[in-house]
């Protein structure tokens, strides 16, 4: 007889918000305004519907039935887009920015692939089943009686193609397929019962997505490679400090942007792989160049786009 899995087995960190250090990272995703502006939004809404109410109340009193469409969208939300483009980052950190414009704690329960079980029949059903039923389980503590939450919980689902393929697929096992009914009866249970929570769905592949997941989404937010502003956004914060003029920030733009045979650098490029060449490569005898870091900027190959089995 399979027990269900400990808490501690499916979110290995969780994180509660808010805090310092994902305010930190969170600042540090620039480029991303629009993206982050937008998805706080969506969650404040999600998790404390009464902060809409208050706003109808002053601005809109009459406009109640309008209200109703808002607030009857699913608790979820898609993140789509290409690696290194910046959403697990953001869904791992914006829980931070809605406590604080919510006035409220939030807790973050991630679920990674690495707490996906071993493949066992059946197991995958037994996992999700058992997230949303400790996610769940919290969002109720936190239900206010006078429609204000006293906090809430947002449950991430990384990789999420991973478990939420379409159940259209002929390839499709039988098993896979119950996970995905696992997931949407998840989904649906958060709507059902009002609760203060959010689930938010992380893809590389949105097209691999079952239909009835993505018909649930409140929100999908596309996630694409940086394109000029946000590059020098992300450069220029970064570089301005070491004496960078304009001119040698937008030699790096153009250096990182799209060119015959690549697509550009990602944001992940960007952080994770230019700027720290860029420090090292001068480390630890000499300045760092605008020169020399267009060099290396050059030199490097960004990240090959996610490219779907279309077959």
């Amino acid at each position: 007889m399979q027990t269900k899995p400990a808490l501690d087995e499916l979110f290995e960190r969780r994180l509660t918000f808010p805090d310092f250090a994902p305010q930190e990272r969170l600042a540090r995703l620039v480029g991303l305004d629009d993206h982050k502006d937008r998805l706080s939004k969506i969650l404040g809404l999600l998790v404390n519907p009464a902060g809409l109410e208050a706003w109808a109340q002053k601005h809109h009193p009459d406009a109640k039935g309008l209200l109703k469409h808002v607030l009857r969208r699913p608790p979820l939300v898609i993140l789509a887009g290409d690696v290194g483009s910046g959403k697990t980052e953001l869904a791992e950190t914006i829980g931070d920015a809605v406590a604080r414009q919510q006035k409220i704690e939030i807790t973050l329960f991630p679920l990674s692939l690495a707490n996906r079980g071993q493949g066992r029949v059946g197991e995958m059903t037994q996992l999700l089943s058992a997230a949303f039923d400790y996610a769940v389980e919290a969002a109720l503590k936190l239900k206010g009686s006078n429609g204000r939450a006293r906090g809430a919980v947002i449950l991430l689902v990384d990789e999420a193609d991973a478990l939420a393929q379409s159940r259209e697929s002929a390839q499709m096992h039988h098993e896979d397929r119950a996970g995905v009914n696992a997931f949407i009866r998840g989904i649906d249970r958060f709507a059902t019962e009002q609760l203060p929570g959010a689930v938010i769905m992380c893809t590389n592949r949105l097209g691999a997505l079952d239909p009835a997941v993505k018909r649930r989404a409140a929100e999908i937010l596309a996630f694409e490679r940086p394109n000029d502003v946000q590059r020098h956004a992300v450069l220029h914060s970064a570089l301005h400090a070491l004496g960078f003029n304009a001119k040698q920030i937008d030699e790096l733009v153009t250096a990182t942007g799209k060119k015959k045979g690549n697509h550009g650098f990602t944001f992940s490029d960007l952080t994770q792989r230019l700027l720290p060449a860029i420090v090292l490569d001068a480390y630890p005898s000499r300045s760092v160049t605008a020169t020399r870091a267009t060099e290396i900027a050059l030199q490097m190959q960004p990240t090959p786009p996610f490219e779907e089995n279309k077959s």
